[in-house]
């Protein structure tokens, strides 16, 4: 085992704190990885409020890069050595979803058995939380083997580790859950990390239109470098008609676009989705929302009458070890302008101020992502 400095939120609310914890020696199916860089996503956040469950502390970071450091017994998929993006979706290979070609869907992922744990101080010993099984705000983190993905060692960690929570789930929104593909027209409601990602995806797949919508000048003008052709500023413009209308004037007889993606995760937006849709079109909900949103109210026959698909994507609908190679490799020939998601790079104890950050991105603070570099 070994002792390295990492990020904690000790209770709900807290000031986050870097301490140092203890990381065990890899045993069978894990891995020590030293990390190289962490993105500060909101899902951190949600952590350190208490949003996500209370098994305080909580040792945060998950969108991360880094090098392997050891291995345990009956590891395979990795090496000493090798330069690997880390994910919370270890498939097992067993379950329904694996036995049936379909392991994206695996019902039983899973993380390292073994837990990091606080090395000194108040609560010395006890089991640290690390954030969807990673906890990467830490110089060194323990996790399953089948977390690691092998990436191309020369791409920029701190670009590339983002593909490992927020900007995975915006492109597979569009490619994996919307099957967006050339000759779809696609709009994006909410342009935060997630939205510009669902862009990019929709520009790899050769779609057209490309609407971007929000209430922030400055994301949609990050939007139309990601590949918007089109933008709708939806405090100034009702953003249903403005779909509607792009898509009329490049499909004759288009009611609305192939799919939406609905970014931000509330039910007013989820609407807008709905009704901004072609006939037979697709809605897929990426934006995460709070257990106390509810489905607005939705006439049945509306439902009924326009047909196609209301889709959830979570995690993008990816398999890692598909799709982190493919990403990287669109990244390394210029095709994926991953560094665009990078707005500042930042040290350890600046995690806190990061968050702060976030809570007021609307306020002229446009920030896609902080990194942690390590």
């Amino acid at each position: 085992m070994q002792q390295v400095k990492g990020v904690i939120a000790r209770s709900k609310g807290a000031p986050l704190e870097v301490v140092t914890i203890t990381v065990p020696d890899p045993g069978p199916g894990e891995a020590v990885v030293k990390v190289q860089a962490c993105g500060v996503c909101h899902t951190d956040l949600h952590y350190r409020e208490g949003g996500i469950n209370d098994d305080f502390p909580f040792l945060l970071g998950h969108e991360a890069a880094g090098i392997v450091e050891s291995i345990g017994p009956d590891v395979t998929e990795v090496a000493p050595g090798d330069f690997v993006i880390l994910n919370w979706r270890a498939v097992c290979g067993q379950c329904r979803a694996c036995r049936r070609g379909d392991p994206q869907y695996c019902f039983d992922t899973h993380n390292a058995i073994q837990k990091m744990t606080l090395a000194e101080g108040a609560g010395a010993g006890a089991e640290l939380s690390p954030a969807l099984g990673i906890g990467a705000f830490a110089e060194k983190t323990l996790v399953a083997a089948g977390q690691c993905t092998k990436v191309d060692p020369n791409a920029r960690p701190a670009a590339v580790g983002l593909l490992g929570c927020g900007v995975m789930a915006g492109i597979g929104a569009a490619i994996n859950t919307g099957e967006v593909t050339r000759g779809k027209s696609v709009a994006v409601i909410g342009c935060g990390g997630v939205g510009v990602a669902a862009v990019a995806g929709s520009a790899l797949a050769g779609a057209s239109p490309i609407i971007a919508v929000d209430i922030d000048a400055g994301k949609l003008e990050t939007a139309t470098k990601m590949g918007a052709t089109h933008t709708v500023n939806s405090s100034v413009v009702d953003p249903v008609e403005a779909i509607r209308e792009i898509c009329a004037q490049t499909y004759e007889g288009a009611e609305g676009a192939d799919v939406v993606i609905e970014a931000v995760g509330r039910p007013e937006t989820w609407k807008q989705a709905f009704y901004a849709r072609d006939l037979a079109g697709t809605v897929v909900l990426v934006g995460v929302p709070t257990p106390d949103m509810k489905v607005p109210d939705l006439p049945l026959i509306d439902v009924f009458a326009r047909g196609g698909a209301l889709k959830s994507s979570w995690y993008g609908d990816c398999l890692p070890s598909r799709d982190f190679p493919m990403l990287v490799d669109l990244y390394r020939q210029g095709r994926l302008d991953l560094d665009t998601f990078v707005t500042e790079e930042i040290e350890l104890d600046q995690v806190e101020a990061a968050f702060e950050k976030m809570h007021h991105a609307g306020a002229g603070q446009r920030v896609l992502r902080s990194v942690v570099i390590l």
